[in-house]
């Protein structure tokens, strides 16, 4: 019996969603090692290829004990492109829908093409009427997107140590 709440492969257009894979893991350190790609990500800071292998760990750890996670992104071809799914962390404000892209795949629709997958997910199989964001201030970019996406502010969270602003999507079927 499948045990996943959302589905573990996603194709949209142009992308597919699907696990991060051992061979994933190059690429992904190499665009969380970019400073302009995770100024806004957790702390901040550009990662390792330690790090990156810890976080895909636990992107991986997240489906198997929540059964949904972070899906890898990448183009048709197998080119990662970056990160997309939710998370709900043990002591996190919300169940939260998250992206991440490298810097060579801004500007071309690829994470509201991943992130609008997500929460049609999130409002059909999963059932969800309330969906977050956590946009740090002045990732205008982060903002635009989940304002496309329908999502309102409402109101700053302390995320790990430092402010990130609340934005919240709401199924439209519910409202």
């Amino acid at each position: 019996m499948n045990h996943y709440l959302a589905p573990r492969i996603v194709e949209t257009a142009r992308l597919q969603l699907r696990p991060f894979r051992l061979p994933d893991h190059e690429d992904f350190t190499r665009i969380r090692a970019d400073p302009d790609v995770t100024r806004y990500l957790g702390t901040g800071d550009a990662s390792t290829p330690d790090l990156s292998w810890r976080v895909m760990m636990g992107l991986l750890g997240h489906w198997e004990l929540v059964g949904y996670g972070v899906w890898a992104v990448t183009l048709k071809d197998g080119t990662l492109v970056g990160q997309c799914g939710f998370i709900d962390v043990y002591g996190w404000p919300g169940f939260e829908l998250m992206w991440m892209l490298g810097k060579d795949y801004w500007g071309h629709g690829y994470a509201k093409e991943a992130a609008s997958a997500a929460l049609d997910i999130a409002y059909g199989p999963m059932k969800r009427e309330r969906v977050i964001s956590l946009i740090r201030p002045g990732n205008d970019r982060s903002v635009r997107l989940a304002e496309a996406l329908g999502a309102r502010r409402e109101g700053t969270v302390d995320l790990l140590g430092s402010p990130a602003d609340l934005f919240v999507h709401r199924n439209p079927a519910s409202v």
